[in-house]
């Protein structure tokens, strides 16, 4: 597999996918420890797996006849450079009115 081109926001916009990320924070997992998660097919599973894979929130590691989920810190690069951008902002406006209301 390869990294693919998706837009991080797109990606995590599915509550499934979401379920997936926060449950490999916890620990790796293998794709049939995930599926008995979710109330879907493992193959369902599998291609929500595929998909953070391909946009680089997860690596996939095999070990024997095991494939292994981990985070891939990486991958919320983008995510992580929107929220500060906007973190940055309200802060910049909540100085500028403590600012003002200060000089009252």
């Amino acid at each position: 597999m390869q990294l693919q081109n998706y837009d991080a926001f797109q990606v995590i916009a599915d509550p499934s996918r979401r379920q997936i990320l926060h449950m490999l924070s916890e620990d790796a997992m293998t794709i049939n420890s995930l599926a008995k998660n979710f109330d879907m097919s493992r193959p369902a599973v599998s291609k929500h797996v595929k998909i953070l894979y391909g946009a680089g929130f997860i690596t996939i590691n095999t070990v024997g006849r095991e494939r292994y989920c981990t985070l891939k810190p990486e991958g919320f690069k983008e995510l992580k450079e929107w929220i500060n951008y906007f973190d940055a902002f309200w802060n910049r406006k909540l100085n500028k009115l403590n600012d003002l209301l200060n000089t009252q």
